[in-house]
C-alpha cells in the first residue's frame, strides 16, 4: 500500500527563488526513482516554506531515496538553504475510514 510524505523546507526568504530553481532540477529525478508515484510543490510565499507532498509505493521506496539522496550530496547542499530544520511526515493511507 502506498503511503504520503510531507517535506516541510523552511527557506531562508532571501534564497527561496534560487532554492525552488535547485529543487526543480533535483524533482526530475526524485519523479523518476524507483516507487515515486509523484511529487507536488507547495510555497507559502509569507514564511518562504516549500512543501513537498510525496506519494511512494511504499516506505522503504521513500527511505532508500533519502538514502540516496544523502549519499548524492543533495541533503547537504540543500542545507544552506534552509533557516531551520526540515519536519518530515510519513502518512499511511486510512481508506477505511
Amino acid at each position: 500500500m502506498s503511503v504520503l510524505v510531507t517535506l516541510e523546507m523552511p527557506v531562508k526568504p532571501e534564497m527561496l527563488d534560487d532554492y525552488l530553481a535547485v529543487l526543480k532540477g533535483a524533482l526530475v529525478e526524485t519523479r523518476a526513482y524507483e516507487g515515486c508515484i509523484s511529487v507536488d510543490t507547495y510555497v507559502d510565499r509569507e514564511t518562504s516554506a516549500v512543501l513537498l507532498v510525496e506519494e511512494w509505493e511504499s516506505s522503504e521506496h521513500q527511505q532508500a531515496y533519502m538514502a540516496w539522496r544523502v549519499e548524492t550530496g543533495l541533503i547537504e547542499a540543500v542545507g544552506p538553504f534552509m533557516q531551520s530544520e526540515l519536519v518530515v511526515k510519513t502518512l499511511d493511507p486510512k481508506p477505511e475510514v
